[in-house]
């Protein structure tokens, strides 16, 4: 069956556009002018992937994130003219999956939407990550690079099992304090970065040119969702 995707955004143009570009890459395509015509739709559609502009007439797009995740974790792409690095961090933070700007290109938000459905594709009991020479093994915590296996301290393997289980999403730097140091590490993001660089240089084939953890300037990071979706 083809895959389905809701379209919530109140431009008729940009609903067209995305329509005739999804319908082209093979997508079921349903639309909504706002977004509680937007819930209903996800109720009722059950969509594999759901494009959501902020800008709504009737409900901010953030507050339709918060309301949706209070009860359906379909892969949400936010596509919006807002830009601000604190405007990105609270879509993320409300549970998007990706953000992407307006105006944009259609190629890339095609592959955007690709990655975030395949990081909401459930692991196996014993899920086997593997992106390029990395491999994952998240039942029995061991990490290889190139067949080799590696040694991490317990707060990088934590780092990266984080990373993994959301693999193809943009973490925020808020987001990996809190759920690695705890809720009072929010604004230390130097420890962050200090274990950035350690991971990479643990798992990158080059960690000056990083492949599998991708920094997204001023919000946080992306990891690789598979082998063959390591952004260039």
């Amino acid at each position: 069956m083809k895959p389905t995707a809701l379209v919530i955004d109140d431009e008729p143009q940009i609903r067209k556009l995305l329509r005739l570009a999804l319908e082209t890459d093979g997508y079921t395509v349903y639309d909504a002018e706002n977004g509680e015509r937007g819930l209903a739709e996800v109720a009722f559609r059950r969509p594999n992937v759901i494009v959501l502009d902020l800008g709504l007439p009737d409900l901010d797009g953030v507050e339709v994130l918060k309301r949706l995740r209070d009860w359906s974790d379909t892969p949400v792409v936010i596509l919006s003219v807002r830009d601000a690095e604190e405007q990105k961090v609270a879509a993320l933070d409300a549970g998007a999956d990706d953000y992407v700007t307006k105006p944009f290109g259609t190629g890339e938000l095609l592959a955007r939407l690709r990655v975030a459905q395949r990081r909401a594709r459930p692991l196996g009991e014993s899920p086997v990550f593997v992106a390029g020479r990395l491999q994952v093994d998240l039942a029995s915590r061991i990490v290889t690079v190139a067949g080799k296996e590696i040694k991490l301290t317990g707060t990088e393997y934590a780092l990266l099992a984080l990373f993994v289980k959301h693999a193809g999403r943009i973490l925020t730097h808020r987001y990996i304090l809190r759920e690695i140091w705890g809720p009072k590490s929010e604004e230390h993001r130097q420890y962050l970065r200090v274990y950035i660089t350690h991971l990479r240089q643990k798992i990158e084939p080059a960690p000056a040119a990083p492949v599998l953890i991708k920094t997204e300037p001023g919000v946080g990071y992306r990891f690789a969702a598979t082998a063959d979706a390591a952004e260039p």
